[in-house]
């Protein structure tokens, strides 16, 4: 399932100072957007506000299955994964990273099996699977981190600056991921970048935040 995405009138302050104001704006469902702005003008914090993660002080983030607006609840939240650009890894392998949010799901060994190897395979970790996670380079950590979010087949994905801390065949190959999950199309996919040239070629759309708000 893919959803659309509405989001209207969102404030956010820290210690008094704003970081969203009056932000608007509507995404449809299974396309990729990508979102660019100056560090600080408020891009992640959109980003935990619309993954449910975080509340707004005002406003609304709505999602949507057809023209059903679906209710902010567990149910809801486990459709929406965001990748942070340094993810945390638990001290153990590859595999059992990918398949904790499924274990934890109540998902049934045998088909946790099946989806976290075809996830490993996804984003080019097979040989990997037994090694352990702390040892990945920065660039298969950034992979896994692909991996344990497309393992649960999010209806929404979220990827913060998902080719930041990389080498340039890292980014490469974590960049054609990206282009895989659009073509398939069975989710709504937001990337924030600096790059503009990786932001039109990884998306179908581009979105310019500034000064807390996606700018028209």
């Amino acid at each position: 399932m893919s959803l659309g995405l509405e989001a209207s009138g969102l404030y956010k302050t820290y210690n008094g100072k704003p970081v969203l104001a009056d932000c608007s704006f509507t995404l449809q469902e299974g396309r990729t957007y990508a979102l660019m702005g100056p560090n600080g003008c408020g891009k992640s914090t959109l980003f935990r506000i619309c993954a449910l993660i975080e509340e707004s002080d005002q406003g609304e983030v709505r999602y949507l299955s057809g023209d059903s607006v679906l209710q902010p609840d567990v149910s809801l939240r486990r459709m929406l994964t965001l990748v942070l650009p340094r993810i945390g890894v638990f001290n153990t392998s590859v595999f059992r990273n990918v398949a904790y949010g499924l274990r934890v799901r109540g998902v049934a060994r045998a088909e946790t099996a099946v989806r976290v190897e075809k996830a490993l395979e996804f984003v080019g970790l097979t040989h990997k699977r037994d090694q352990n996670g702390l040892t990945l380079s920065s660039g298969e950590t950034q992979r896994l981190g692909i991996a344990r979010a497309v393992v649960l087949e999010p209806a929404v994905l979220f990827l913060d600056e998902p080719t930041a801390f990389v080498d340039e065949k890292s980014k490469a190959q974590i960049e054609e991921i990206i282009q895989r999950i659009r073509r398939d199309g069975n989710s709504l996919v937001v990337i924030t970048t600096h790059n503009r040239v990786q932001a039109e070629r990884l998306s179908d759309a581009v979105l310019q935040m500034s000064e807390g708000k996606i700018m028209a």
